[in-house]
């Protein structure tokens, strides 16, 4: 299936590690020119020339800090600089810290807010003048907790719902520029952030990661983790020429352990 995607600009969010580098990778592969970001400017440095080597679409970097408006800006505007306009968004961000309600600060609330649910906002607003002009594609990612609340994650139970609210609400608004909007939610992948995941409910019950990560397999129907890479796969196929009439929707890559209908 051609994905008609050689040529196209993509920024991607939080891609020098994890979902975000397998992303970034797999757009590369096709094609895509592709802006790179995180805080880490030494993980972006090393992600980028991994990233040149695969000899297809171009990639550049730009260090940001997602909760500072100032760095959005500037970072929307060096993928401008660096490819004259934006067709494609991967919206993503870190985890939120775990903690059941009554371990939560206003503190914590308050960051979780910026992190998970503002800059997504923020970063579309700025897009959106490129793609008004000839379509787009955005991609929120979530997590599973959109369709079942995961037990010590009430940050994320909370903000990623209202990430599916917005992109509900903004494929309506957005259908009439041909820009497709979609979240999509991984379950448990392979990357450090459910490594801490497993490690936290590892030290809840006193038992190793190991053990608790096969504790976590059993509850997934396929009985192992997925990959980033088929993670990826699926992120590409929805901003690519192969979809075209899909918006709206929330996408689970979980290997079935959401049991929710």
């Amino acid at each position: 299936m051609d994905l008609n995607l050689q040529g196209k600009n993509a920024l991607v969010i939080a891609s020098s590690q994890g979902l975000g580098k397998a992303v970034a990778q797999h757009l590369v592969q096709e094609g895509v020119n592709v802006m790179i970001s995180g805080r880490d400017e030494e993980k972006l440095q090393k992600v980028q020339k991994e990233l040149q080597q695969l000899g297809k679409g171009q990639v550049a970097y730009h260090r940001s800090d997602i909760t500072k408006v100032e760095d959005i800006s500037s970072l929307v505007q060096k993928t401008r600089k660096e490819y004259g306009h934006i067709d494609i968004l991967i919206n993503n961000a870190g985890g939120p810290t775990g903690g059941n309600f009554e371990q939560i600060s206003d503190e914590d609330w308050q960051k979780s807010f910026e992190l998970n649910l503002l800059s997504y906002i923020r970063i579309i607003r700025d897009v959106l003048p490129d793609m008004k002009k000839g379509g787009g594609r955005i991609i929120n990612i979530a997590s599973t907790s959109i369709k079942q609340p995961i037990p010590g994650l009430i940050l994320s139970n909370t903000f990623r719902l209202g990430i599916v609210g917005l992109s509900k609400t903004l494929s309506v608004e957005l259908a009439p520029y041909n820009i497709l909007i979609n979240t999509v939610a991984p379950g448990r992948i392979a990357t450090e952030r459910t490594n801490h995941i497993d490690q936290m409910n590892a030290d809840k019950q006193g038992i190793s990661r190991e053990a608790a990560a096969e504790q976590s397999k059993k509850t997934i129907p396929l009985g192992r983790y997925g990959t980033p890479e088929e993670f990826a796969k699926v992120v590409t196929f929805l901003v690519s020429e192969a979809s075209t009439y899909i918006t709206g929707s929330s996408v689970l890559v979980d290997g079935g352990m959401v049991t929710s209908i």
